[in-house]
């Protein structure tokens, strides 16, 4: 028997060991040791293999029965019926959920997109001095990927088949490249749009453009965790990590770097003396200048940015005038007539006047302005031009922040060659589209523009388009040499176009099907848990221990980590979040910052054996010879990397709930 069967069956057996002797003898047990009797008989069910939506739904029935029988026999059947139709016509009418097909839909787009590959290989040229750069560029590439696309199983089986092969030509160690393709494509878990956030935030009634904002740190900081390690692993190993061969770094020069490369090696002063005049007549005007357009980039952006952070400190807070103002439903007092308060005040002021009038606006008085007003006006006025004119002044931290990207500027163009101009346009046609739809997308949702509804249906429908011109262009490409017209090559990209959004809609059908039938599921067990009084003994016993908000923090993070061992996310959130949520209240715990812990923690499901479904992703595509164990040792250090995440974030809160407090008013 292998030793991942062994090892599920002796957790199996510990569970079920634990409850019989915990429990008391059948004589004694009250609704409450049943309750604890289901949580245990579920978590044995899912690792035996039972569907979990279905498993869910069946326990809660038969126990939820078993909670009305002790109260009303007669009435118990009935009564069961009730709470399943209520339990997942509630799901069926949460809004909150609608997000969740429209993101997989993006992401599974996206994934078809045919950019991931172009990507990859830029990043893999433009980090290749750096040691260690296949996995870097691997880990980078996930990390996007998983911005745009939160699909944790399309980004470890996607990238198993690019960058898994080329680390392994390369001579880089079966384990350190089998970890950092399952780690890096882990990071969708936690980097927004990640469903478990949005599934999260169902459960937990926490908002989900917060959590999406407080995701970013946490996330940007693992990404840099993991590329730290594989950095220093290289430097201190490089057996594992060889550096890549002098023809490995190089890319093909076009005709026009190879005409004016003789005359320098820097590639803005080679496209400027073009310009001016001592270049080669040979390469046109316009290509000269649109090469130095592109070269310019990195300067306007950086010059852009730092446009935008002087505007945005040196802008005044604007001071609101309340003056004349009244609180909903407060009323105005009359000095003449007998004093009354709220809506009657007015209108009885009407019914005086000679019937009602129409009221100005809803919730809003209007009041008379007072003697002399008029006068005052144009006083205010022109006050509220002058504070407009009016700047603060500039924070020293940003002089800092100006020389720094001067600086920047001045480093990117001495190192300038015609080779990093031609990988800076790979990057600059891989990663910019990309970049736009992750910013329409989260930029949206982060700003307040959109709902994470709206804009996963906008993400959705970036995702079309995206695949749609990366199809027509890579057939243009291809059918350049043969001389096909441009209309056979638009007929070709829609007729795949339509073959790719087929699939991507049945894929989304049902993975979407899965999580709202789990969703439906962990409703009926979680009020018969509720009905049984389990939901009751758990916070009376955690309570009993008068534990601090820190150990109780400390108490759950361990408890969901070992979680992560044999159950995947999904039962981790649906089953077990409703249980620990209504104790936050008691130890002042922020269900936001709790919620980040949660996502952070949470990729040890991931990537602890033996559920590991990241393991199992890769492995479903490596060569025969890697072995599944070499993949769940590879994944081991960045584990513990993942446990050094989590103590930061905690002696940290900033680092997750810094963006939040500055976005929004909490």
């Amino acid at each position: 028997m292998r030793k991942e069967v062994w090892f599920g069956l002796s957790i199996m057996a510990a569970v079920v060991i634990t409850v019989f002797v915990l429990m008391p003898a059948p004589s004694e047990m009250t609704n409450g040791h049943l309750g604890l009797l289901m949580l245990a008989l579920i978590v044995v069910s899912i690792m035996l293999g039972f569907p979990t939506a279905f498993t869910l739904m069946g326990m809660g029935v038969f126990f939820g029965w078993l909670a009305y029988r002790s109260v009303n026999p007669a009435l118990a059947n009935r009564q069961i019926l009730d709470l399943m139709v209520q339990r997942a016509f509630s799901v069926m009418s949460n809004d909150v959920l609608i997000a969740i097909p429209l993101f997989v839909f993006m992401g599974y787009l996206v994934e078809r997109a045919a950019l991931i590959d172009r990507l990859f290989k830029s990043l893999h040229l433009a980090t290749a001095r750096i040691p260690g750069a296949l996995a870097v560029a691997t880990i980078v590439t996930c990390a996007i990927f998983a911005t745009a696309t939160g699909i944790v199983g399309a980004v470890v089986t996607l990238m198993g088949l690019l960058a898994f092969p080329a680390m392994l030509k390369a001579g880089y160690n079966t384990k350190v490249a089998a970890g950092a393709v399952t780690a890096g494509g882990c990071l969708g878990i936690l980097i927004p749009p990640s469903v478990l956030l949005i599934v999260y935030g169902a459960v937990a009634g926490v908002s989900v453009v917060q959590l999406y904002a407080g995701a970013f740190g946490p996330g940007i900081m693992l990404a840099g965790l993991y590329v730290g390690y594989v950095i220093v692993l290289a430097k201190l190993r490089p057996d594992l990590m060889p550096p890549l061969a002098e023809s490995q770094r190089g890319v093909a020069l076009p005709s026009f770097a190879q005409k004016l490369s003789p005359r320098g090696s820097n590639a803005l002063a080679g496209l400027w003396h073009a310009l001016t005049g001592g270049g080669s007549a040979a390469v046109k005007k316009s290509t000269v200048l649109a090469q130095l357009f592109v070269t310019l980039v990195p300067a306007l952006f950086i010059v852009a940015v730092l446009g935008v952070t002087w505007q945005l400190a040196t802008t005044p807070e604007a001071a609101v005038d309340t003056t004349g103002l009244v609180q909903s439903g407060g009323g105005m007092v009359d000095d003449t007539k007998e004093e009354s308060t709220g809506l009657f005040s007015q209108t009885e002021a009407d019914e005086a006047e000679g019937g009602l009038k129409e009221p100005a606006a809803e919730g809003v008085i209007e009041a008379a302005p007072p003697a002399g007003a008029e006068a005052e006006k144009p006083e205010v006025v022109e006050k509220a031009a002058a504070a407009k004119l009016d700047r603060v002044p500039t924070p020293i931290w940003f002089w800092i922040v100006l020389v720094v990207g001067v600086a920047a500027i001045a480093l990117i163009y001495w190192l300038w060659n015609w080779v990093r101009l031609e990988v800076f346009k790979m990057l600059l046609t891989s990663f910019f589209p990309l970049a736009l739809l992750i910013i329409a997308v989260l930029g949206s949702i982060v700003f307040g523009l959109a709902t994470p509804t709206e804009a996963a249906a906008v993400g959705a429908l970036g995702g079309c388009l995206l695949a749609g011109a990366y199809r027509f262009i890579t057939h243009l490409r291809e059918a350049a040499p043969g001389g096909q017209n441009v209309g056979g090559t638009v007929l070709t990209t829609v007729k795949e176009l339509g073959g790719i959004i087929k699939e991507s809609s049945f894929l989304t059908a049902k993975t979407s099907a899965m999580v709202c039938w789990l969703f439906v599921g962990s409703s009926i067990f979680s009020a018969s848990f509720a009905l049984l009084g389990g939901q009751g003994i758990v916070e009376r016993w955690v309570l009993s221990l008068d534990m601090t908000p820190v150990q109780f923090m400390i108490l759950a993070q361990i408890v969901i980590f070992l979680l992560g061992w044999p159950l995947e996310w999904t039962e981790i959130i649906i089953i077990f979040m409703p249980i620990f949520i209504p104790l936050l209240s008691h130890f002042g715990i922020d269900p936001l910052f709790f919620g980040l812990l949660v996502a952070l923690n949470l990729q040890t499901a991931f990537l602890s054996p033996p559920v590991a479904m990241a393991a199992f992703y890769l492995k479903g595509v490596s060569p025969p010879h890697v072995t599944l164990n070499q993949i769940f040792l590879g994944m081991m250090p960045f584990m513990v990397i993942q446990v050094i995440a989590l103590v930061l974030l905690y002696t940290f809160p900033g680092i997750g709930l810094w963006l939040p407090s500055v976005l929004y008013a909490r």
